[in-house]
C-alpha cells in the first residue's frame, strides 16, 4: 500500500500526487491528526474539517510566495503537515515542540503568528495593498470560518476590501451550516458557470460592448441587476455581493477535485473574490462529528472510546463558576449570563439550559458583549460577562469607555487568567490585572481556591457600587467546596499564617504555593508570614500599610507580567506613603511572551512555584540588607 504522505515534505509535492490519490492523502492525514491531537491534545474537530480545503489550497496556490492567511490558526494542522512539519508534527503543542497556531518564528509558510478570531480578512488586505504597492505578483488567500464572521473586525475587513476593489480571495469556511441552506445541484451549476473561464470572457466583453452605447450606465446597471438578482435566489451571498465582494458557491469542501477546478478558475480572476465552502466540523471522527463542540479544543483523550483522560471528578474553576451561577440564579431572578461563544469554555452550559431566558450568546464579539452587559446592568439587572482573560483584551475600550466610566456594575468573569499552557502565548492571560487596575471605578479580585471563587462571585452580584473583575486560572481546585455562600468585604485581604523574618503577598493562584513553601521554610527555621491578597484593587491599604511598618522584606508573587501588576501597585503605595522601609521583591510573569508548553512546566521555569518561592525567600533573606541574613547564616551551618 503506497503511503502518499511520506513522500509529502513541501507543498511542491503535492503536485506530483495524482489528484485521484489526493483522497487517500487525506485520510493518511486526519488519521495522523486523531492520532497526536489524542496524545496531546489541541483542535481537532475544525482541523478535521478542514483537510481536502487545505489540500486543495496548496495544490493549487504555490506558498511561500502565494500567501494563505488563516483566521484564529485552530484549522492549520493539516497546513502545519504539509509545509514541511510533519515530522515534527507529535510534538504539536509541547514545550519546545510546534505550535497549535500559526507561527511565523516556525515557518516561512505562516504568514502571521494568530490565536484570535477575525483577524485574517483585515491583515490579508494588508498584505495584498503592500503586494501592489512594491508592484510584485502573487495570491492572497484569507481563510476564515462562519464563527469568526460574528465578530466585528471581520466585517471591518471585508467593508474595506471590498471597497479597495484589490485582488484577494477570502475562503469562507463554513462548518455549522448557518449560512448555507441554498447547497444543492443549481447553485453548483452557478458557481460553475461564474467561475467558468468563457463565460467570464464573455461577460467582459459584452461589458466592453455595452459601453460603447449611450445609455450605457444604465444598460450596465440592468445586465448587472439580471445576474444579481439571479445568484440572490439561488445562492445566500447578497451581503457580500453588498460589500464589494464577488460571491461565489457554496461548494462542497470535502470535494477534492471540485475544490481544485473551482480554486483555478477563481485564481484567475480579479478584484474581491469570496469563495463560500461547506464543511464539516470533525470530519471522518465520529466523536468529534457528533460532538463538535468538545471536540473543538480538546485535551488528550482516549482515540478509540473518545472519553478524555483525567479524573472527571475533579473540578476545575470554570466548573465552580458555571455550577455557582446556577445555584445564585436560582434565588435572584436579577442574575444574567453572557458569553462570547464559549458557553462549554466558559463552564455556562447548565446555565444555559436551566435558565435559557437569561442566557446570551453574542458570538465571538467580546466588544459587543462588554457593552451589552454595561446596557442591561444599567436597568437593573446583574450581567456576569463570562470571558477568557486573553479576549478581554479586545474589549479594552469598552471596559473603560461603556462600563467604569459610566460606573456600571457589570461583573467580569476573568477566566484563563494566568498561564494557560499548550494554547500558549496568544491564549495566556497575563495582562488583566495590569489593564484593569489602573482604570477608575473597578475592584478586581482572584480567588485563591475555589471556595473563595463562590464567595467572590456572591460579593460581586451583590455589589452594586462599582464593575467587579474576578479572575481566576485554568487549572484544577484546591479545596473541597462547601455548600454554603458567604459575603467577603471589598477590598480585604487575610493573613493566612503569621510570621516573623519575612512577609509574602500572594494573589490568586500563587496563594497555595505561599503557602505550601512557608510550611517548608518553617523547618529550616525560616518564619514566613503569608497573606492572601485576594483584591488587586482596592488594595487593603490598612494591613498593607501594618505590613510595611512590620517587616523589612516583602515578597509579592502573582500569576500576571511585572509590570503594572499587583507587585507594582505595593510599591505605588509605598512610595505614596513613605514606606520606604521595607525592601520590596517582586515574582510574577517577565516582560516578554511565554511560550507553549504544560502550564505546570512553565510555572516552574518561571519560579512561579513551590521550588520558585523556596529559592526567593533564601535569596532575598541572604541578601546584604537587613538583620535576617545572620540567622539564615546559622540556619545552613
Amino acid at each position: 500500500m503506497t503511503h502518499w504522505l511520506d513522500r509529502i515534505n513541501s507543498p511542491q509535492d503535492l503536485k506530483n500526487i495524482p489528484v485521484d490519490k489526493l483522497g487517500e492523502l487525506a485520510e493518511e492525514i486526519r488519521e495522523k491528526i486523531i492520532t497526536v491531537v489524542a496524545n496531546n491534545g489541541g483542535h481537532l474537530a475544525s482541523n478535521l474539517g478542514a483537510i481536502e480545503l487545505t489540500i486543495a489550497l496548496h495544490r493549487v496556490f504555490d506558498s511561500p510566495k502565494d500567501k494563505l492567511i488563516w483566521d484564529v490558526g485552530h484549522q492549520c494542522y493539516t497546513h502545519k503537515i504539509l509545509t514541511g512539519r510533519k515530522d515534527k508534527f507529535e510534538t504539536l503543542r509541547t514545550f519546545g515542540g510546534i505550535s497549535g497556531f500559526p507561527n511565523r518564528t516556525e515557518s516561512e509558510h505562516d504568514v502571521f503568528n494568530v490565536g484570535h478570531a477575525s483577524t485574517s480578512i483585515s491583515s490579508a488586505l494588508g498584505v495584498a495593498c503592500a503586494r501592489d504597492l512594491r508592484g510584485e505578483k502573487f495570491s492572497v488567500i484569507a481563510v476564515v470560518g462562519d464563527g469568526a464572521l460574528t465578530g466585528g473586525l471581520a466585517f471591518e475587513g471585508l467593508n474595506n476590501a471590498g471597497a479597495s476593489g484589490r485582488n484577494l480571495i477570502v475562503i469562507l469556511n463554513d462548518n455549522n451550516m448557518s449560512i448555507s441552506k441554498n447547497v444543492g445541484a443549481l447553485s453548483r451549476y452557478m458557481t460553475d458557470l461564474i467561475t467558468d473561464e468563457k463565460y467570464n470572457k464573455l461577460k467582459a466583453e459584452v461589458w466592453d460592448l455595452v459601453g460603447k452605447f449611450k445609455r450605457r450606465d444604465k444598460i450596465r446597471a440592468m445586465v448587472a441587476k439580471v445576474e444579481e438578482g439571479i445568484k440572490g435566489f439561488l445562492v445566500p451571498g447578497s451581503l457580500f455581493e453588498k460589500l464589494g465582494f464577488r460571491y461565489l458557491g457554496p461548494v462542497d469542501g470535502h470535494d477534492i477535485k471540485g475544490l481544485l477546478k473551482t480554486l483555478e478558475q477563481l485564481k484567475t480572476l480579479n478584484g474581491p473574490i469570496l469563495l463560500h465552502v461547506v464543511t464539516r466540523k470533525g470530519k471522518g471522527y465520529i466523536y468529534a462529528e457528533e460532538d463538535a463542540p468538545r471536540f473543538h479544543g480538546i485535551g488528550a483523550f482516549d482515540k478509540v472510546s473518545g472519553n478524555s483522560n483525567g479524573n472527571p471528578s475533579e473540578l476545575t474553576y470554570t466548573d465552580v463558576f458555571g455550577n455557582s451561577m446556577v445555584k445564585l440564579a436560582e434565588s435572584d431572578d436579577k442574575i444574567v449570563a453572557i458569553t462570547a461563544a464559549m458557553t462549554l469554555g466558559t463552564g455556562l452550559m447548565e446555565f444555559a439550559k436551566n435558565f435559557p431566558g437569561r442566557f446570551y450568546d453574542v458570538g465571538i464579539a467580546e466588544q459587543h458583549g462588554a457593552t451589552f452587559a454595561s446596557g442591561l446592568a444599567a436597568l437593573g439587572l446583574k450581567p456576569v460577562f463570562a470571558v477568557y482573560s486573553t479576549f478581554l483584551q479586545r474589549a479594552f475600550d469598552q471596559v473603560i469607555h461603556d462600563i467604569a466610566l459610566q460606573n456600571i456594575p457589570v461583573v467580569l468573569a476573568v477566566d484563563r487568567a494566568g498561564l494557560v499552557g499548550a494554547d500558549g502565548p496568544t491564549h495566556n492571560g497575563v495582562f488583566d490585572l495590569s489593564y484593569l487596575r489602573h482604570i477608575p471605578n473597578w475592584i478586581v479580585a482572584a480567588p485563591k481556591d475555589g471556595n473563595e471563587l463562590k464567595d467572590l462571585l456572591n460579593s460581586a452580584l451583590n455589589w452594586r457600587k462599582n464593575p467587579v473583575a474576578i479572575r481566576f486560572p485554568r487549572t484544577m481546585i484546591p479545596d473541597k467546596i462547601k455548600e454554603e455562600y458567604s459575603v467577603i468585604e471589598i477590598g480585604t485581604w487575610e493573613r493566612l499564617k503569621k510570621g516573623t523574618d519575612l512577609v509574602i503577598l500572594a494573589v490568586g493562584s500563587m496563594v497555595y504555593p505561599a503557602m505550601e513553601a512557608s510550611g517548608l521554610l518553617l523547618d529550616e527555621g525560616i518564619d514566613v508570614e503569608v497573606v492572601n491578597a485576594r483584591f488587586i484593587k482596592p488594595l487593603d491599604e490598612k494591613m498593607l500599610n501594618a505590613i510595611l511598618e512590620e517587616f523589612d522584606k516583602v515578597i509579592t508573587i502573582e500569576e500576571n507580567t511585572l509590570p503594572g501588576g499587583f507587585g507594582s501597585a505595593v510599591l505605588e503605595f509605598a512610595e505614596a506613603n513613605n514606606l520606604n522601609r521595607a525592601v520590596i521583591k517582586r515574582m510574577g510573569i517577565p516582560d516578554e511572551f511565554v511560550p507553549h508548553g504544560s502550564r505546570n512546566q512553565l510555572l516552574g521555569r518561571l519560579g512561579l512555584s513551590q521550588e520558585g518561592i523556596l529559592k526567593k525567600v533564601k535569596e532575598v533573606l541572604m541578601s546584604d540588607y537587613g538583620s535576617t541574613r545572620i540567622k539564615i547564616q546559622k540556619t545552613n551551618q
